[in-house]
């Protein structure tokens, strides 16, 4: 399970950043294709906002789109190396602000000043007592009508895929020597790469710890990431009282992947590595 040394230890020395995280988006053809296509249509009706809060944001993958939907956004990190490329890469922007956390505080930021908060494809690795830790803290940094937007883990929901990676690794290269492994993994029974997520959330765990705080959940969207069972939650989480709708929104999305498969095809005439020679 990854804990906070965890994350200090992978995200601040040990992971290779020479792609700036760019790695991550490439099922989506670039971030590019994954922001228009897949982020901002999840986004858009809170943005542009006064003040924005990103945490967890590596490398500002998605800080390079969000400071032009803000006049000021606050960047929170547990990594001093994404910190200070953070700090480098919009060395001119006036707007940004950028804080070391310690994987757990928001202390740096106003009570009541948040209008939007966001975090994707980073928090997936945060155990619950983090996400605990961290609504707890958005109870008080959204304004009135903020929202935060968050990506977290689901796999929780599937604790037999969680443990197959400690399926024994002699059974698994026999399967492979004999071409079976990928016909059975295609077929849903074996899911051995789920990138590091935290196996204790939900996001039924999500929608009870939100209610602990007096917030609530506008919207969840549970998605498959890079397979079939959908491990991963994009919950939407507002005060209760706030001006949105009271009635709550879930799905269960299993086409997430295709809407990357299908991006990326696209990207092969409108991505930015194309348009931008």
């Amino acid at each position: 399970m990854p804990d906070i040394d965890w994350n200090k230890q992978t995200w601040d020395g040990r992971y290779d950043w020479k792609q700036r995280g760019e790695e991550w988006s490439e099922p989506w053809g670039g971030s590019d294709m994954q922001w228009f296509g897949a982020i901002l249509p999840r986004i858009h009706q809170f943005v542009p906002a006064n003040r924005i809060l990103e945490i967890a944001p590596g490398y500002g993958r998605w800080t390079r789109f969000l400071k032009g939907l803000c006049n000021e956004l606050e960047v929170v990190d547990l990594s001093v190396e994404c910190i200070d490329a953070c700090k480098q890469r919009f060395r001119e922007c006036g707007n940004i602000s950028c804080w070391v956390n310690d994987g757990r505080s928001l202390d740096m930021i106003e009570d009541a000043s948040v209008d939007f908060c966001f975090t994707f494809d980073s928090l997936v690795h945060c155990e619950e007592e983090i996400i605990d830790g961290y609504l707890e803290q958005l109870a008080r940094k959204l304004t009135p009508n903020g929202v935060a937007f968050i990506h977290h883990s689901n796999i929780g929901t599937f604790p037999k895929v969680a443990l197959r990676r400690s399926v024994n690794a002699g059974y698994l290269a026999v399967l492979r020597r004999l071409a079976l492994f990928k016909p059975l993994e295609s077929m849903g029974l074996f899911d051995t790469n789920i990138g590091y997520r935290a196996t204790s959330m939900t996001s039924g765990k999500m929608h009870s710890m939100a209610a602990r705080y007096n917030l609530r959940c506008l919207s969840q969207e549970t998605i498959n990431w890079r397979m079939k069972r959908p491990i991963d939650c994009l919950s939407t989480v507002v005060l209760v009282g706030s001006k949105w709708p009271a009635n709550e929104s879930m799905i269960e999305n299993r086409g997430f992947m295709d809407e990357a498969a299908q991006l990326q095809r696209l990207s092969k005439l409108y991505g930015a590595s194309r348009l931008d020679r």
